[in-house]
């Protein structure tokens, strides 16, 4: 149940909603959960921009993305990080509509300690996370 949180000068994004669906359907896919609605409910992107000026590299260019995703702790193994890192990138350069936008845009993954993933109050551990999720498998198949 990812967190995705996008930071780019204003205007970068035509359609920053489609940006923000698009990119969590992403991780949630390379994360491999079941299709439930506890990890769709739960798996959400932000995208934040800001003036150019809030931006800068060490010659005072702005035109960078930065792109941070929090994973629960394991769950992106060797594999799914170069991938996720490599998807996510395309997806913006492509709602950029600008194919070298790829060249500047960092991602960063972050993984949340065990227990130090909240959501409607409680904060959860990866075994509250089967149990919800087991639970959801369960009345799925008997409803």
């Amino acid at each position: 149940m990812p967190m995705i949180d996008v930071y780019a000068a204003d205007g970068t994004f035509a359609d920053k909603h489609t940006l923000a669906q698009n990119l969590a359907s992403a991780v949630m896919r390379w994360e491999q959960v079941p299709d439930l609605p506890l990890f769709r409910n739960n798996t959400a992107a932000f995208i934040h921009e800001l003036p150019a000026s809030a931006i800068a590299n060490v010659n005072g260019e702005t035109n960078y993305v930065r792109v941070q995703v929090l994973t629960p702790a394991g769950v992106l193994d060797r594999d799914k990080q170069l991938g996720v890192v490599k998807e996510l990138t395309e997806i913006v350069a492509s709602a950029a509509g600008d194919p070298g936008l790829g060249e500047r845009t960092w991602v960063l993954l972050t993984e949340s300690p065990e227990g130090g993933w909240g959501v409607a109050g409680h904060a959860n551990t990866g075994a509250d996370l089967v149990r919800a999720a087991r639970a959801e498998l369960a009345a799925k198949a008997d409803g």
